[in-house]
């Protein structure tokens, strides 16, 4: 018999896959060029070729028993000492080895995270939209999520709806930027706001709350915006990175969290860091992928391959008639639905062989994703089958 919580997550099971599951097997039926899927945010890019050359050189170049062995449970100590460096050339930080915790993606670093500092009905606020498997990670210690609602205007978070959702019960705060799904950029005004805020909490409540900044996307900006470092601004804050979009590695399951030497009591977090990495049973991330990255730090995967989609994708629906949050980083458009239903919306896509996520799974209703890291010219063809589903609709 399943657990209890495991019926539930059956019950709530991810919008994303389901949709990518059908757009499979639609494919199958009608041949992969008809259908127009874009559920899945998987990189359509090759990983650099640098990363390449730098796995077989490792292999050829390295004692097997030395390069797949058991690491350090917090990391290879050379290669946490590269992450810092870099990361104090590129953000004006001052990071050490033992600020940096390896880890399995950043999926694996959120769970991390919040195994070392969530209890049993502790509150994890999150910004909607937001991506849907946060509410599982704070499940699975027993913690409760908290949602703040859109704000439909720019995308940046409710900062008054935010102040009323931090009680005594707040243990932590998770953002997403370049967010997933709405593209969306947080504004340095807003990084600051939201230290601000925790600030003044933190004080309030005697206790402290502690931001989570999941930042896969970090890499893929455009437009000239910037990636403000959020422990720049806030000392409580845990820094959630993965390789698997920088380096098209989703595979790989390589990322880090970064704590700095300001958060409170953060030589025994990061002991207590490396504890949740062993004791919930990644034991390390993996070594071959550790080496591998720290010689490929400043490389990025092709942005301009995103650049190119993200223009024929948003120029093409909005002058269809359909109504689009402009991305600014990230590989994900935000387009509003037509009709109040969302879901309804996404199942009339299907007519056309477009494989759309409803917004309701990322806690933002009358909004859909449309992730466009797939093939260019699939999505040049698409736009016939937009100009369909947007004529059903008057647009």
């Amino acid at each position: 018999m399943l657990s209890k919580s495991m019926e539930k997550a059956l019950g709530n099971s991810s919008a994303i896959r389901e949709v990518f599951e059908y757009g499979q097997k639609l494919a199958q039926e009608i041949g992969e060029e008809n259908v127009f899927d874009f559920s899945l945010g998987n990189p359509a890019t090759r990983a650099p070729k640098k990363f390449d050359e730098t796995i077989i050189n490792l292999i050829q170049t390295t004692d097997s028993l030395k390069l797949h062995s058991y690491t350090d449970n917090s990391g290879i100590a050379a290669v946490r000492e590269s992450i810092a460096a870099n990361l104090n050339e590129r953000f004006g930080t001052d990071f050490e080895a033992g600020n940096i915790t390896m880890t399995v993606g950043a999926g694996g670093a959120l769970n991390t995270v919040l195994r070392t500092i969530v209890d049993p009905e502790d509150e994890v606020i999150v910004f909607a939209p937001f991506f849907s498997e946060y509410v599982h990670y704070i499940g699975n210690y027993y913690g409760v999520p908290v949602i703040v609602k859109p704000n439909l205007t720019n995308f940046q978070p409710d900062m008054e709806d935010f102040k009323g959702k931090i009680t005594s019960k707040t243990k932590a705060v998770i953002i997403n930027t370049p967010n997933n799904p709405s593209g969306v950029v947080y504004k340095e005004e807003t990084i600051k706001q939201i230290a601000e805020i925790l600030s003044e909490k933190q004080k309030e409540f005697g206790k402290e709350i502690y931001l989570i900044s999941d930042e896969p996307y970090r890499e893929l900006l455009y437009d000239g915006a910037k990636h403000y470092f959020v422990t720049k601004y806030y000392d409580n804050t845990f820094v959630c990175y993965s390789f698997s979009k920088s380096l098209s590695l989703p595979g790989e399951r390589i990322g880090y969290i970064a704590v700095s030497n300001r958060m409170a009591d953060s030589k025994r977090t990061s002991v207590a860091l490396k504890t949740a990495t062993r004791i919930l049973g990644f034991v390390n991330a993996p070594s071959l992928m550790q080496l591998a990255v720290k010689e490929c730090l400043n490389e990025k995967t092709d942005l301009t391959y995103y650049e190119t989609n993200r223009k024929i994708l948003l120029e093409g629906l909005t002058q269809l008639g359909f109504t689009c949050v402009k991305p600014e980083g990230a590989f994900y458009l935000f387009l509003k639905s037509p009709i109040e239903d969302e879901i309804a919306f996404c199942e009339k896509a299907k007519e056309y062989n477009l494989m759309l996520v409803h917004g309701t799974s990322f806690a933002c209703p009358g909004y859909v994703r449309l992730s466009y890291c797939v093939a260019t010219e699939k999505i040049k063809r698409s736009l016939e089958q937009f100009a369909k589903l947007a004529k059903e609709y008057g647009l």
